[in-house]
């Protein structure tokens, strides 16, 4: 029987995987894309893109709502944050130079809902019982 796997994109994970952008490696987002996967996506990364959007450190096409509207009806299981997760979250230990308050939710929602986490930041490894992977 295939094995089925559960991820959580991070933030830059997802705008790559959207966007069909090259920074997203090829193997990566056969992954993905493969049906014995169930990709979430939480709504803290839709936080983040609009921080990134309201900063002018993102541009999307055509805009923000658009973009939101496509990832919500593209086949992502969308994540909440739940109490739980804002428990686990403040319980994290502090690692250093890694105090990302989007990435430390995410890794917050990853633990708890024993998810795997995709992302390129090698700083994850940091992170005891957290399951994390790139290409």
């Amino acid at each position: 029987m295939p094995v089925r796997v559960a991820v959580l994109l991070d933030t830059h994970t997802l705008v790559w995987y959207a966007d069909g952008a090259p920074q997203l490696p090829r193997a990566l987002k056969q992954w993905l894309d493969d049906e014995r996967t169930t990709c979430y996506v939480s709504v803290v990364s839709f936080w983040e893109v609009a921080t990134l959007v309201s900063l002018n450190r993102l541009a999307l096409v055509p805009d923000l709502a658009t973009w939101l509207a496509n990832i919500r009806g593209g086949g992502f299981a969308v994540l909440p944050i739940e109490d739980v997760h804002l428990l686990r979250y403040a319980a994290l230990p502090q690692v250093k130079d890694h105090r990302g308050p989007f990435d430390r939710l995410l890794i917050a929602q990853a633990l708890t809902d024993d998810l795997t986490l995709v992302s390129r930041d090698g700083k994850f490894r940091d992170y005891t019982g957290l399951k994390w992977q790139w290409a």
